[in-house]
């Protein structure tokens, strides 16, 4: 009996083809259960985490009552949800909260200009400064919290149980750098 018949199978059974195809996927099953490769993207390596302080600026937020909310949705060493860029990025830390003033610049007579505290009564719009810290990931393009760099400029979504509203990076401080 021979090793190849005249129609290509192995011992008069197996067509080569078969086989072959056979052979190819049982060799890639075994390429992805038994060696999966190296966890982790490239951006990762590298990278070292550090502590991370970034300072969002809220302006014109419209709520009823601006106390009640620091006192109950922006508590220091509370937790608030950021998304960033339409990402969750999950909860990070309430380092602290300042409600701040409302001023206007007024020109004067003598040519200069000072600012002063605004005279109209804005009942239901405020501004806040507000500072988050978590831990950051440096690469060389600057910190990176979850998979987003973090930019001054760049808008945060702010999540709890009762508010949303969008606030923007004015500062960025990395510790033991």
């Amino acid at each position: 009996m021979a090793i190849l018949d005249s129609k290509g199978r192995l011992f008069g059974k197996i067509n080569l083809l078969d086989l072959g195809a056979a052979l190819v996927i049982l060799l890639v099953i075994v390429g992805i259960f038994i060696f999966p490769g190296t966890s982790g993207s490239v951006a990762q390596v590298g990278a070292k985490t550090v502590p991370i302080e970034v300072d969002l600026l809220v302006r014109g937020l419209n709520v009823r009552n601006p106390q009640q909310l620091m006192k109950e949705g922006f508590t220091k060493g509370g937790k608030t949800n950021v998304i960033i860029r339409n990402q969750p990025y999950g909860q990070i830390g309430i380092k602290s909260v300042e409600q701040l003033e409302r001023t206007l610049t007024i020109g004067q007579p003598d040519g200069s200009v000072k600012e002063l505290p605004d005279p109209r009564k804005i009942n239901f719009s405020t501004d806040f400064l507000l500072t988050l810290e978590g831990q950051a990931r440096v690469t060389k393009d600057g910190p990176v919290l979850g998979n987003n760099k973090v930019k001054i400029g760049m808008p945060f979504e702010l999540e709890g149980f009762n508010y949303n509203f969008n606030a923007s990076v004015v500062d960025i401080r990395l510790q033991n750098k």
